[in-house]
């Protein structure tokens, strides 16, 4: 191949490595996800809890490998002054584009510099649409219509989610290079997968028994809790991977966030660890002090969330602090939905308002730091002429919320007026492990068999975050 040699030497090698690493651990938080949610749901909806998960999930992928890629590309033909830069980032990028269907050795490296590591980067990509629709799922359990979700993944993955990286998660985007910061993908995951359950929750209304009793003695009485455990150590395992493949490594030069800004490993690492730290200390502290033992099974991450956008640029001893902050931000945002009486107990609360309440003070204790634009480029877009301030990452946060809450409220009046949003009473009474797949996944005819008639349900109280 004629250039082989320059484009797939042993130091792509590795970067590849990094990379490919980094998106098998994001499957792995997807496998978390699962095992979250295998403990909080009944047992009748266990079975098409993971059908609904992998395949929304997968779908969402799907987009963006199809065609989502080249949306998030485009800020860097923007940045060239390639002409139309959109309209020739979409046909590199789409998957029967140059890119997508040739070998890195076989790409000039004039028309795209490292293509093999950029083509693994894309799978990088894809897995993060995965993430976020597996995470969007969590917050629509057990009442919602498998093809109106579906949809959704197909657009999200394909428009929505690379469309806010786009603004909010690169190093030349339009909002990113004049100061948005963010580093672990809390814009495109976190606060976009928050913004969109609270929608789709509130048109979905809650869960029969949620805030009350029905007449059948139905509550959303969670499994298996002991399971959420096993989730959350996946993803503090899975977790540093992410952010150590979160930026770019210049071989010579070290390691940058993903809107180059500097940094370091080491740093990184620490940070991770720091926020584990600082959430699972505060989390405790609640669960103990309520008897909620979610609460201290699931600090770790709000820590992690809280601090997501300033892993990069944060010392750890604040990173610590702000941790701890983590939970408690959590309580209050699910105080909060329960006074509306929105029924979504864990995505919104563990990403919506840690996620939200993170990246402004990310704007506060990173203020100055130098950010934005490219290597080699100049002016406008030159490397690091911005720095990070809060109302750049309030700007970031105000695009963030439109880009999810607006599609999803009219994606969700479609189906409401057409062939519906939410399965009916009857099918939730019923479970849609038998509704969809005729399986009694777990003896539930013994269960509600033996189920008092007094209105009482013989599932275990129910135990998730009041």
């Amino acid at each position: 191949m004629q250039f082989a040699r320059e484009q797939l030497g042993s130091d792509m090698i590795l970067l590849n490595l990094v990379y490919t690493i980094g998106a098998v651990a994001v499957i792995l938080v997807v496998l978390a996800l699962g095992f979250i949610d295998t403990g909080l749901v009944r047992r009748k909806n266990v079975l098409d809890t993971w059908v609904q998960k992998i395949v929304a999930a997968v779908l969402a992928g799907g987009g963006t490998l199809v065609v989502g890629y080249g949306i998030w590309n485009w800020q860097f033909n923007q940045a060239f002054g390639l002409p139309h830069p959109l309209w020739q980032a979409i046909k590199d990028w789409w998957i029967g584009g140059q890119f997508q269907t040739h070998f890195g050795g076989m790409i000039d490296p004039r028309v795209l510099p490292e293509a093999d590591l950029q083509q693994v980067f894309l799978v990088f990509f894809v897995t993060f649409s995965i993430g976020t629709l597996a995470l969007i799922h969590t917050g629509a359990m057990e009442r919602m219509k498998p093809a109106p979700l579906f949809t959704m993944a197909v657009i999200i993955g394909a428009v929505l989610s690379p469309l806010v990286a786009y603004f909010c998660w690169g190093p030349v985007g339009p909002l990113t290079n004049r100061g948005t910061h963010d580093f672990d993908g809390i814009f495109p995951l976190y606060i976009f997968a928050g913004t969109w359950v609270l929608v789709l929750s509130w048109r979905l209304r809650p869960r029969l028994g949620a805030f009350g009793p029905h007449r059948s003695g139905s509550t959303p009485a969670a499994h298996n809790v002991a399971n959420v455990g096993i989730g959350v150590l996946l993803i503090m395992f899975a977790l540093p991977f992410i952010a150590l493949s979160s930026g770019f490594i210049i071989p010579g030069q070290g390691f940058f966030g993903i809107s180059y800004t500097s940094s370091g490993w080491g740093i990184v690492l620490t940070n991770v660890f720091a926020a584990y730290v600082g959430g699972a200390i505060s989390g405790a502290i609640i669960a103990y002090r309520r008897r909620e033992p979610l609460w201290a099974l699931l600090g770790p991450i709000s820590g992690a969330v809280i601090t997501g956008t300033m892993l990069d640029v944060g010392k750890p001893w604040y990173v610590l602090l702000i941790a701890l902050l983590g939970p408690l931000v959590a309580l209050a945002t699910a105080a909060l939905l329960r006074r509306l009486r929105i029924d979504e107990p864990k995505v919104v609360p563990l990403a919506l308002g840690p996620g939200i309440v993170g990246a402004l003070l990310c704007g506060f204790v990173a203020w100055g730091t130098k950010t934005g634009g490219y290597p080699g480029l100049r002016g406008a877009y030159a490397l690091q002429h911005a720095t990070i301030t809060p109302w750049w990452q309030l700007a970031g946060i105000a695009v963030d919320v439109a880009l999810a809450a607006i599609p999803c409220f009219l994606i969700c009046l479609a189906f409401e007026r057409t062939s519906g949003l939410r399965v009916t009473e009857e099918q939730e009474l019923k479970g849609l492990d038998q509704t969809y797949w005729d399986v009694d996944n777990f003896g539930t005819e013994a269960l509600d068999a033996a189920a008092p008639t007094n209105g009482a349900s013989a599932e275990p109280d129910v135990v998730a975050p009041r």
